[in-house]
């Protein structure tokens, strides 16, 4: 068993990394029952999710580091979650405006900066957009698209794999996982994209409504649980990591991204709680809007 293969320091280690994941769940069911009882249900839910997402990738993480054949699934199964919670994270930007109707009612001649990243903060030279109805259900269509087509494709790896036609690191151009990973991929920076041009809208508007901190929390688990991830796989398939028998290079990678994904999503979900857990004025009709970005106004 794996932990008859583990020296004291690696039961040790486990052991610590379990308790961390332990203590992520138990600090996320708490704070969820407090947002339960004091925020509206139709905003209360949508937070519930944003928070959830650190606890479960650190309860995927953990799973993967002590069910080795588990990985696949446990990506997947943070994947799948955390395409819902990009969609979530907007939406919750939307509500905190007051909803769609006050957005555009607070905004009514205003217009979104499309040229921001991850795919447009180069070209400067794109016009801005108005903001009407239809351009808001672009952006909400932006992360729903990711939040319905990467199950899906998710879904379809997971049949390949069954099949033996689908292997995870194997990123020849004959092979699907390459294919698969590229659409992945690109889905990704379209429902990013449509996140940061919403955040660059409102983020003096929800600014008493600290939307600073929430969406740079929102942004550290992108980085960690995409960017860090493949990185580190990437440093695996090529060798550089060395294997340590009996684990394979790809299995010390997958091992290596598990535990700092505990850890740091540990350290996340306690920063959550204190972010989220702070009271905040709802913002008065079209009160905020009429601020101008350098008043240093704020409510009590």
């Amino acid at each position: 068993s794996l932990s008859a293969g583990l020296d004291l320091p690696g039961r040790f280690l486990f052991a610590t990394l379990t308790l961390m994941t332990l203590i992520a769940i138990l600090v996320f069911i708490e704070e969820a029952v407090y947002i339960y009882r004091k925020i509206p249900s139709s905003k209360g839910s949508i937070i519930i999710w944003i928070n959830a997402a650190a606890p479960v990738i650190s309860t995927t993480s953990c799973i993967g580091m002590w069910v080795p054949r588990s990985t696949m699934f446990t990506d997947f199964t943070a994947g799948i979650f955390f395409a819902i919670v990009i969609h979530k994270f907007l939406m919750m930007m939307i509500k905190e405006c007051g909803g769609q109707k006050m957005l555009l009612r607070r905004f009514e001649n205003g217009r979104f900066t499309i040229s921001t990243g991850p795919c447009c903060c180069c070209c400067l030279c794109l016009p801005r957009v108005p903001i009407t109805r239809q351009t808001l259900f672009w952006l909400k269509l932006g992360t729903f698209q990711f939040a319905v087509f990467r199950p899906v494709l998710i879904f379809l790896s997971i049949v390949l794999w069954t099949n033996g036609n689908y292997v995870l690191y194997n990123l020849s151009p004959k092979g699907p996982a390459l294919w698969i990973s590229c659409f992945i991929g690109a889905l990704t920076l379209f429902a990013l994209w449509a996140v940061g041009i919403m955040f660059r809208k409102v983020r003096i508007l929800l600014k008493c409504k600290n939307i600073i901190p929430k969406f740079a929390l929102y942004q550290f688990i992108v980085i960690l649980n995409q960017l860090q991830t493949t990185i580190i796989n990437i440093f695996a398939t090529q060798k550089i990591i060395p294997c340590a028998p009996p684990l394979s290079s790809t299995a010390r990678g997958s091992y290596i991204a598990q535990q700092l994904l505990i850890m740091e999503m540990f350290l996340i979900t306690v920063v959550s709680r204190v972010v989220y857990r702070r009271k905040y004025h709802d913002l008065e009709p079209l009160e905020c809007a009429a601020e101008e970005p350098g008043d240093d106004k704020q409510p009590p």
